[in-house]
């Protein structure tokens, strides 16, 4: 077997070991753009352009593929129960008060701080939904019903 071709599949063996490790979705485009030389090596291109081909493959991959993938997988974003609120509508118990940092939500028989998304004061009975969570206080936003 050819030394180029030990070298491009060590590389293959390397990066597929160190993306297993990590799980970051980083060195797998690597591993892919190390067996697109190994084949441009077995095609006989100069280890010039085997090195040339290694190197604008993983930049296109890391680049145009990666963000695509992590979009798809989710990867990095673990939603929490809390976040399973967001969108949820639930009733003011307590009118809320941004200026007096005042009020209470109830959704799904739980009770949570609430904070008016557009700063306006929320009277009690009114039915909200959960625009996003900021630290253990939801941001409501009024649903228009009472």
């Amino acid at each position: 077997m050819n030394p180029a071709s030990i070298f491009w599949i060590a590389l293959i063996i390397i990066f597929v070991i160190i993306e297993a490790a990590t799980a970051g979705i980083t060195t797998i485009w690597f591993a892919i753009a190390s067996v697109i030389a190994l084949v441009s090596q077995l095609l006989g291109f100069s280890p010039i352009a085997q090195i040339a081909i290694f190197l604008v493959s993983s930049a296109v991959l890391l680049y145009f593929t990666r963000p695509l993938v992590m979009k798809y997988l989710k990867v990095g974003k673990t939603r929490t129960n809390a976040d399973k609120l967001v969108g949820d509508v639930g009733k003011v118990i307590e009118e809320i008060d941004n200026l007096n940092a005042k009020g209470l939500v109830k959704i799904s028989n739980q009770i949570w701080t609430a904070r008016s998304l557009d700063e306006t004061i929320i009277p009690m009975d009114t039915l909200v939904r959960v625009e996003r969570i900021d630290g253990v206080k939801l941001i409501v936003k009024s649903n228009g019903g009472y």
